[in-house]
């Protein structure tokens, strides 16, 4: 997923904040509009989108291509500013916090799993998986607790099959392999919401099961939230709720039958 990184910071620009959410709401994101200038006109991508998820809950996200997911994606997963709006977090209003603080709050909340991994090259699977460690602390607070987090990536790759392979690079590794370290790295600080855009789309379709089965597992014994974007449907039904969007508005969002 191409991600926006660039923030706004132009006054005028800034969202509007409601109240915030219940105490068990995960992710709020409320009158969401994006807008960007094209010439010396502005194309509205999203029109005022309403999207909640609880502690613990399972949310797939639908839609053709042009429907406006990732740029939604972008803005609750705080990596792009929207022109309205705000966004709730763990019980912070994301967009009203400085750059730094909005940083910090992302990468300590939100673990990321992409559809083309972005692992870094240079890295073994095993520093791939420690990075937000390595984000999120200052140098000396993380050679003291180096050894705590590395216990507990090693922990994961083991139990995701990867441990004879703790000190491959990523282009020694398949795709399910490195799909796998992506999810490691995305649990490692553990985050109340994960964040998933297509995490099966580069895969066949065993090797597909394997990782949703672990993904999905992690998430539930963490009792984390999960947003998950897709193509398919039947992946999609393994949530509890189905959003649908169309031109840059949610269309439907349904509760579906409990997963077995």
């Amino acid at each position: 997923m191409p991600c926006a990184l660039s923030e706004m910071t132009d006054p005028s620009n800034a969202p509007t904040t409601a109240g915030a959410p219940a105490a068990d709401v995960i992710l709020s994101g409320r009158g969401i509009r994006r807008a960007f200038p094209v010439g010396e006109r502005s194309l509205e991508i999203l029109h005022g989108v309403d999207l909640e998820l609880g502690r613990g809950q399972r949310v797939s996200l639908m839609g053709a291509s042009g429907a406006g997911k990732t740029t939604l994606l972008n803005i609750l997963g705080l990596l792009d500013r929207p022109t309205e709006g705000e966004v709730w977090l763990n019980g912070q209003p994301a967009w009203s916090l400085t750059t730094r603080e909005r940083a910090r709050l992302r990468n300590a909340s939100i673990g990321f799993v992409f559809q083309f991994y972005h692992l870094l090259a240079e890295l073994s699977a095993l520093e791939n998986a420690l990075l937000p460690a390595m984000i999120a602390l200052p140098k000396a607070a993380y050679r003291t607790s180096r050894e705590q987090y590395e216990a507990k990536a090693v922990e994961m790759l083991e139990r995701f099959g990867l441990g004879d392979r703790l000190k491959h690079r990523p282009g020694q590794l398949s795709g399910g392999e490195q799909q796998r370290v992506a999810i490691a790295r995305a649990l490692l600080l553990d985050p109340p919401l994960i964040i998933a855009d297509e995490p099966t789309g580069n895969l066949d379709s065993t090797t597909e099961e394997q990782v949703l089965e672990i993904l999905l597992e992690e998430q539930a014994t963490r009792h984390a939230a999960l947003l998950l974007v897709t193509h398919d449907k039947r992946l999609a039904q393994r949530c509890e709720r189905m959003v649908h969007m169309e031109d840059g508005l949610i269309q439907a969002d349904s509760a579906l039958p409990i997963p077995t």
